[in-house]
């Protein structure tokens, strides 16, 4: 699909006199950027989703080791009895044997040594199942606290959706949707709700929205932000000059939407990106008008930092 995008992409290039050479290769390099940042969290889902199922073996051999120990625990206790049971009895027999007990001494020497052996071989073994199970105890408890930090996340998450639904209770049904999957939140806003046809300057009710989200943004500092402008496949029929192209347009208006959101002092702006993915990233086919009224939208994708989970991820 990506490929066939590009090579749609250069068609217009090639036949549309007023791309230039230099737009045409700033917007393959933003495409080429997008793709990287989806394929990272791609990767990201798919790590997270391994150290799950490793997780889950970790506790499998846990439990393994334990019964191992506890099995070797009853072997070496039995041991331990027969051992002091020979010694009794080899004591008694050196005590009060007569020469017919004396030749029998050297086979109890022997076995002696041998248990005594079996002996220092089990506790070798019993130390080192200690500091095992003790090493695996470690893991499964930072893979314990992993799972913990990950639930924690998709739970905060799940509470800025709620406060984002009461806070943008007002635009219900004026082209406005909240939605939580794969551990983010989108916010996605028609464009019937923020701007005119051909446009980036954000009307006065789509602003209200924008700031009511900025707002909320501006209470959660550890979220970072994604605003991605989109387009219905319709070519631009706009004044050209200041726009060139459908692409250009929805970087304009993920750009203005950019600049209202950190108009909130509380915001970090170094958590907001602004990109454009023109008519490429569709919600509906194009063939209806619902469906470019539901193509031409801003979606705001919220995800939680994972510096800290990353970090876990290298420890175990």
């Amino acid at each position: 699909m990506i490929k066939k995008s590009l090579l749609v992409l250069l068609a217009i290039a090639l036949t549309t006199s007023c791309v230039s050479k230099k737009i045409f290769s700033d917007l393959e390099n933003k495409y080429t950027e997008l793709k990287k940042e989806r394929n990272a969290l791609a990767d990201e889902n798919e790590t997270l989703k391994n150290v799950k199922k490793e997780a889950e073996l970790l506790k499998t051999d846990l439990e393994k080791t334990k019964a191992e120990r506890d099995k070797l625990t009853t072997d070496y206790a039995a041991s331990s009895n027969n051992l002091k049971a020979l010694k009794s009895a080899y004591d008694a027999l050196e005590k009060n044997s007569g020469e017919a007990l004396q030749s029998n001494l050297g086979k109890n020497r022997e076995l002696l040594a041998q248990l005594e052996a079996k002996e220092k071989a089990l506790a070798v073994e019993k130390d080192r199942l200690n500091k095992l199970n003790a090493d695996l105890k470690d893991r499964s408890d930072r893979v314990n606290e992993l799972e913990g930090l990950i639930a924690s996340k998709e739970a905060s998450m799940k509470k800025l959706k709620e406060t984002l639904s009461k806070s943008l209770k007002a635009f219900e049904g004026k082209g406005l949707t909240i939605q939580q999957k794969d551990g983010k939140v989108y916010v996605s806003m028609e464009n019937k709700l923020l701007f005119e046809s051909g446009s980036w300057a954000v009307g006065a009710e789509g602003k209200k929205a924008v700031v009511a989200v900025g707002k909320v943004l501006g209470d959660n500092p550890d979220i970072s932000v994604l605003i991605e402008g989109h387009t219905d496949n319709d070519k631009f029929t706009g004044a050209v000059g200041q726009i060139e192209n459908n692409w250009d347009l929805s970087t304009k208006r993920a750009t203005a939407i950019v600049n209202i959101i950190g108009e909130n002092a509380k915001v970090k702006k170094e958590n907001l990106t602004a990109a454009g993915r023109g008519e490429y990233s569709p919600l509906m086919s194009n063939e209806t008008p619902e469906g470019k009224s539901k193509n031409r939208r801003i979606e705001i994708i919220l995800t939680p930092k994972l510096d800290e989970i990353s970090k876990m991820l290298n420890e175990i």
